[in-house]
């Protein structure tokens, strides 16, 4: 690994700290504040903006945002990426010591899963580094941009939609809380990267760059997606476990990203057959632990159906 991508895996380390350290933060700061919805956008951002611990955990998050933008500039998106990723495994600690979540067996499995995939993910980028693409298609980025997006909207109106109570709809809400917004901040990370192209093939002085900057629509494209998903993500954060939410929106940036951005920017997959099967296992088993995770019931379901299975047995009087 070359010096510059070892630099990279430092910087992403540092980005993935700060932006779940900030997400914990902000978890604390939303059990104070009343109820809030995506669907108002207006009064939701009226009170997450006057909420001193919630605006402390944004700017922890944004930091670690900034830092990543770095990283994607020093090393592959292969590289990168599952040292982002593995920030899950910091969210699930901090979860369990800080805000006192309790995850169930399976549950627990799947986050561990989740974290191995990671893992094998990031083994499967551990040979010689290889170029680190800066430049894609603007109309290639729109083709994948455009679908993903439209599919994340529709995943975060099905779970902001108020619907009765069933079997399995708690944690179907959360997982598809977290699959639309990590397809959100999938094409964002997306733009982030094809900003991070601009901006190393830049020649001339800061006002140029700043020009250059501005007039690119990938800055744009960031902030609308980073705002819708901030929207979703905040409501569901306060509704749903920070430590099912946000490994699924972990896990589902990552891939998309990993994936998009290795094509899109023309970064080798690995030729090696053994991290090849690495990398490709890890993506199947990260699906795989999202799937059955979305089956679990809520504890309170798990809970009603004891009771209602005890007083179907309990002798007539």
């Amino acid at each position: 690994m070359s010096a510059f991508a070892g630099l990279g895996v430092l910087v992403a380390a540092l980005a993935t700290t700060s932006y779940n350290v900030g997400l914990i933060v902000e978890k604390r700061a939303l059990g104070t504040m009343p109820a809030i919805d995506a669907r108002h956008a207006v009064s939701m951002v009226r009170t997450l903006a006057f909420n001193p611990g919630w605006l402390g955990g944004f700017s922890l998050m944004l930091c670690g945002f900034a830092l990543q933008v770095v990283a994607l500039m020093l090393a592959q998106v292969s590289v990168v990426q599952p040292v982002l990723g593995s920030g899950v495994v910091i969210l699930v600690l901090l979860s369990r010591l800080v805000l006192r979540e309790r995850l169930g067996r399976v549950e627990l499995g799947c986050v561990l899963a989740v974290a191995v995939a990671i893992g094998a993910i990031a083994l499967s980028a551990a040979g010689p580094a290889g170029q680190v693409g800066h430049e894609a298609s603007g109309l290639l980025i729109a083709a994948v941009a455009v679908p993903a997006g439209l599919a994340a909207l529709a995943l975060g109106a099905s779970a902001l939609r108020p619907v009765p109570a069933a079997k399995h709809r708690e944690r179907a809400a959360g997982v598809s809380y977290g699959l639309a917004t990590g397809l959100l901040y999938g094409i964002a990370t997306l733009a982030l990267k094809a900003l991070s192209g601009a901006i190393f093939h830049h020649q001339g002085g800061y006002g140029g760059l700043a020009v250059a900057v501005l007039t690119s629509p990938y800055p744009y494209l960031t902030a609308g997606c980073s705002a819708i998903a901030l929207l979703i993500f905040q409501t569901g954060l306060q509704r749903c476990q920070v430590a099912i939410l946000g490994p699924v929106s972990n896990i589902t940036g990552s891939i998309f990203f990993m994936i998009a951005g290795t094509w899109l920017f023309g970064e080798r997959l690995p030729a090696d057959p053994v991290e090849f099967a690495l990398r490709l296992g890890g993506i199947l088993l990260a699906g795989v632990a999202v799937v059955v995770l979305s089956r679990q019931p809520a504890p309170g379901q798990v809970i009603s159906q004891e009771r209602t299975v005890h007083a179907d047995r309990a002798p007539a009087t």
